[in-house]
């Protein structure tokens, strides 16, 4: 399983520790990812997606899943959050037809 936000695809990055006499040692800084289940009122059904605590944070200060995917530019999300994206925007259309 990659360390990589399902959404954002925040992941991995690398750096040095710096000691006091100044030696570098290659580091890694892990994302702080969070295996969470959303609801989708669009979908009527909960996502479980693996996502990094600062996605969580968006995606509530949004107004939810559904809000945060339809808001956000397809080129800032993942391939999967793109289908996902475009799977509510089909149920969106369905659901402004039937009514």
């Amino acid at each position: 399983m990659a360390r990589r936000c399902e959404l954002t695809g925040k992941g991995v990055q690398s750096g040095n520790n710096v000691s006091h006499s100044n030696r570098k040692t290659r580091r890694r800084f892990l994302p702080n990812l969070q295996q969470v289940t959303l609801p989708s009122e669009l979908l009527a059904r909960g996502v479980s997606l693996r996502l990094a605590a600062s996605t969580i944070r968006s995606v509530e200060h949004n107004g939810g899943l559904d809000a945060y995917l339809l808001s956000t530019s397809s080129n800032k999300l993942t391939i999967d959050a793109v289908k996902l994206k475009k799977e509510m925007q089909k149920a969106q259309v369905a659901k402004v037809k039937a009514a």
